[in-house]
């Protein structure tokens, strides 16, 4: 996924965005696209409507309410006795993983990106609201395209499609239906994270 931003680039082939080569963009021009969210994120020194602006420093409040809001950080925010003007400490220090997570999803989200990566982003996030967000992306506007890095057969389950790597090899690609019929590896990740009751 680094590859996309070109955190690194490519030693043979091509990334490709739209048909054109990501190293044809100024890496300007392709970062403002392109939003990234990683499983640990760097929180500042400062409110917490400063960090979310860090995504787009001319947004309105309402914008970031409504990014808040898909990320389902909205409601945690307005629990602080000065909401948005919390102030956290450094690193985000004074809330929770899955607090900073969110947060890092809505400041991504102001972005506006053509492309957003979730790398195992909602990890410290319990299931029922990382369901919330996952619906909350599918009605990004048309154009977005959504990659999420998981382990969560739950969020592999509510993807178009799906990619197996192990040890940096394809595996098996295609849908959830696909998959279950043709793919022992991800038949096996399903049935790992059954609950028997």
């Amino acid at each position: 996924m680094q590859l996309i931003p070109r955190l690194y680039d490519v030693t043979e082939g091509a990334i490709l965005i739209d048909g054109t080569d990501v190293r044809d963009f100024e890496l300007d021009y392709l970062h403002r696209r392109v939003g990234v969210v990683l499983q640990k994120n760097e929180l500042f020194t400062g409110t917490i409507i400063d960090n979310l602006r860090w995504g787009d420093p001319g947004a309105s409040f309402e914008e970031v309410v409504q990014a808040a809001k898909a990320a389902q950080a909205h409601d945690f925010i307005s629990s602080f006795a000065d909401g948005y003007m919390t102030m956290l400490g450094r690193g985000g220090v004074n809330i929770s993983g899955g607090q900073k997570q969110r947060l890092c999803i809505a400041r991504a989200l102001l972005r506006n990106p053509q492309i957003l990566i979730l790398d195992d982003s909602t990890s410290a996030v319990d299931t029922e609201t990382e369901l919330r967000i996952r619906q909350n992306l599918a009605r990004l506007p048309g154009g977005t395209t959504v990659l999420i890095i998981t382990q969560r057969i739950n969020t592999m389950q509510s993807a178009d499609k799906v990619l197996i790597l192990d040890d940096g090899e394809i595996q098996a690609y295609g849908t959830p239906d696909e998959l279950m019929r043709t793919s022992e590896m991800y038949r096996e990740i399903y049935n790992s994270q059954q609950v028997e009751l």
